[in-house]
């Protein structure tokens, strides 16, 4: 159990933090009083007390070097520091974006080799790097199903179908290309409903986009049907794959009949994932949709690799050629585990959430008991029977020594816990992750308060989530 202390204020006037050497050159005018500011309060410390006092605040940090990160729909897991290390290197950093092709050859051989490395994970044709996060990845796929449709003089579509548990960016990035969105709900065992499906599908209909594995953690067994019912009506059926990383090795999405797909190489392919970025959404597509891929992409001609644009390209969508240390990354991830270990990855993965799931279906009421796939979906029904919200349960989680799950997300399941535990955790840790929850549904029928007042042993207590993020206090105030 972790215990944190609130760091004290260790200002107090006369100290300082360094020594300066006599003037041993002709002085300076100081700039106009107008440019001064004499009420500038600075802290008053010491270089030691310094360097304590960031050391300690850096301890209160949590992240996955430290603990179990089980956030849902995030894959945060822990990625080996060797691919940072080779990220690093000076051949990858010092290069311009706009330097002359003949003088990063390496650079592009490095992305030319993991546009066809993804291009054969996913089963698709043709691959672009070119996008700098997922979200961004999810608007190259409309622009391209946009420009492909125009390109065929088709006007009349201008809907798009999402289902009811798809990702917030999916319908919104929808929207921001000009298209009206319809949401797809799903059916009682949490599947997209094909009734419900087949009554909406139309000649106005331009694509659905669908994530899979969906974010109730769970693959849809009609994927085959969806495909036949989407391009008998003359859609395209769009790819979510930001949970990849379960499928990766076993299925393609080329196989189940999707036309393009965005990736995310930062959830996937070994690059620390939160914070805000940096992030990387590779988008990679049947041959119908390669000429509209944005640009550029990496070709190679004779011996030499070179940037390309093709020829119906929706454009450029920022202003170099991707996320290269991300790139990196992902390239040197998938060379050091290969087929076989890519294979692991998504074992490990679906292995350790059915391991929670089994585990703790007595103890959380499991809307969807079946097989899962990277995560699995509680939620708070048996908790709230008892005056317990799934909110109350992830804060008491925090007295544990444990990072919360998402919580009420998807929101077709009410309350819910959304429980990742990636590929990279062992069963130990899982373990102790199980047995805090177990500790924490008992505690919610024999002792609530507990719950609600959570959490107790960390830095801060229980915050107002609404008003911290309206009004966030992010700056050193000195005390009077």
């Amino acid at each position: 159990m972790r215990h944190h202390y609130v760091l004290p204020d260790i200002s107090k006037p006369g100290k300082i933090g360094c020594s300066l050497p006599a003037l041993d050159v002709p002085a300076s005018d100081l700039p106009s009083k107008d440019a001064l500011r004499q009420d500038l309060a600075l802290p008053q410390v010491s270089e030691v007390e310094l360097i304590r006092y960031f050391t300690d605040l850096s301890r209160l940090n949590y992240g996955l070097d430290t603990g179990f990160y089980p956030l849902g729909s995030c894959t945060m897991k822990y990625n080996p520091k060797l691919h940072e290390d080779v990220a690093v290197l000076s051949g990858f950093t010092s290069v311009h974006p706009y330097q002359p092709d003949k003088s990063v050859q390496g650079a592009l051989q490095l992305m030319f080799e993991l546009q066809g490395l993804l291009t054969e994970i996913t089963g698709m044709n043709m691959t672009s790097l070119s996008p700098m996060g997922g979200a961004q990845g999810e608007l190259a796929n409309i622009l391209m199903l946009k420009a492909y449709f125009r390109d065929k003089k088709d006007l009349k579509r201008k809907r798009i179908l999402v289902p009811d548990t798809a990702h917030g960016t999916n319908p919104a990035t929808a929207a921001m290309c000009g298209f009206e969105i319809t949401a797809v709900p799903s059916d009682a065992d949490g599947n997209l409903d094909l009734e419900k499906l087949k009554s909406m599908l139309n000649d106005e209909v331009i694509a659905i986009t669908l994530t899979m594995p969906t974010t109730l953690g769970l693959f849809d067994p009609h994927i085959e049907e969806i495909n036949q019912l989407v391009h008998k009506c003359g859609a395209l059926l769009c790819g979510d794959g930001a949970n990849l990383n379960s499928l990766i090795g076993k299925v393609k999405f080329g196989d189940m009949g999707f036309d393009c797909v965005q990736l995310n190489l930062h959830k996937t392919f070994s690059t620390p994932h939160g914070g805000g970025g940096p992030g990387s959404g590779p988008v990679c597509v049947k041959e119908h949709l390669a000429d509209f891929l944005p640009s550029p992409i990496v070709a190679k001609q004779g011996d030499a690799y070179t940037f390309m644009t093709p020829s119906k390209s929706v454009g450029r969508l920022g202003s170099a050629y991707g996320n290269f240390g991300v790139i990196v990354k992902a390239y040197a991830y998938i060379l050091s585990l290969g087929a076989a270990g890519m294979k692991q990855v998504s074992e490990n993965a679906v292995i350790n959430a059915n391991y929670i799931k089994e585990k703790l279906k007595d103890s959380y009421y499991l809307p969807y008991d079946r097989t899962c796939m990277h995560e699995v979906i509680f939620a708070e029904k048996w908790q709230k029977a008892v005056g317990i919200s799934t909110m109350d349960v992830a804060k008491r989680l925090l007295d544990y020594g444990f990072h919360p799950p998402t919580v009420y997300f998807p929101l077709v399941v009410e309350g819910a816990l959304m429980i990742e535990p990636t590929e990279t955790e062992s069963k130990e840790t899982l373990d102790a992750f199980i047995e805090a929850m177990k500790t924490i549904a008992k505690e919610a029928k024999e002792n609530p308060d507990i719950l609600h007042s959570a959490p107790h042993n960390t830095p801060v207590k229980r915050l107002d989530e609404v008003a911290a993020a309206r009004k966030p206090d992010l700056r050193w105030k000195m005390t009077k």
